[in-house]
């Protein structure tokens, strides 16, 4: 009943920024939280940050101080902005929703995916 839609991956030398986007489309009464996972190869799939409708947030302890989550409800899209970029970072980032976002609880919407690789 919700479709995600991811843009604004790429190649990013380290200390750079990227900014990603979502938009959702569909039965968006039914998210009250947005935000971002990321899956490094060899690595469990990690919730990077999350915000509710009323503008709340929460960042996993590896980006606090460099990303920043931010939803335009008016919208229905979030958005990373992602400053002072690691090799570390390197992951696929994925859109979720869900009427809320629980670390280790898969949500109920994803989007497809983004690559975004940190690399000299």
């Amino acid at each position: 009943q919700v479709q995600l839609v991811e843009s604004g991956g790429g190649l990013v030398q380290p200390g750079g920024s990227l900014r990603l986007s979502c938009a959702a489309s569909g039965s968006i009464f039914s998210i009250n939280a947005m935000g971002w996972y990321r899956q490094a190869p060899g690595k469990q799939r990690e919730l990077v940050a999350v915000i509710i409708r009323s503008g709340s947030t929460n960042y996993a302890d590896s980006v606090k101080g460099r990303f920043t989550i931010s939803r335009d409800n008016a919208k229905n899209t979030v958005y990373l902005q992602m400053t002072g970029l690691k090799p570390e970072d390197t992951a696929v980032y994925y859109c979720a929703a869900d009427w809320s976002l629980i670390a280790g609880h898969p949500p109920a919407y994803w989007g497809q995916g983004t690559q975004v690789t940190v690399s000299s």
